[in-house]
């Protein structure tokens, strides 16, 4: 391993290491208190991050863009599962959506899966090497679409350029 390498890998753990640790503080909301547990999950998720997941050029600009998308989607999807179950006419339409993988096998495709499984009102029910199967509340809505912007925001956070569609991984 040659220095440049060595200094790049420092540098990929000390960020992980800031992100993880600002992810245990928005969780506990700051709490000073909770610091005992959280420097040992911290340290083992930068561990694990480091030695176990496969090298992945994460994007920093990615990762900026990522974050505020996700919130968003969260955000507006809560809304309208909550609209929809206060609805007196209850308008939902459950069923399953497929999309096609364009993203390399691995870790962005089950980021992309759990991504939709954590937005509301749908469900990542199947990942194989062709495609991702999603339960959702409302077949109707353009979903599909909805699957395809959520893949290029995993693309551009691993700066990975996506498959043409048809082609074989």
């Amino acid at each position: 391993m040659t220095l440049r390498d060595s200094l790049k890998r420092i540098q990929a753990a000390w960020l992980r290491l800031v992100l993880f640790a600002l992810l245990w503080w928005v969780i506990t909301e700051g709490r000073l208190d909770s610091w005992p547990v959280g420097v040992p999950v911290v340290l083992m998720a930068t561990w694990v991050s480091m030695n176990r997941l496969a090298e992945l050029p994460i994007s920093i600009k990615g990762m900026l863009q990522f974050i505020p998308f996700f919130l968003w989607r969260s955000l507006y999807g809560g809304v309208d599962v909550a609209r929809r179950a206060l609805h007196p006419g209850l308008p939902i339409s459950p069923g399953m959506v497929e999309h096609r993988w364009r993203l390399p096998a691995g870790f962005p495709r089950v980021l992309m899966a759990n991504t939709v499984s954590l937005l509301p009102g749908t469900l990542s029910m199947e990942l194989n090497e062709r495609q991702l199967r999603v339960h959702v509340l409302d077949q109707t809505a353009s979903f599909a679409n909805e699957l395809t912007i959520i893949e290029q925001r995993v693309a551009k956070l691993f700066r990975l350029n996506l498959t043409i569609e048809g082609s074989e991984d």
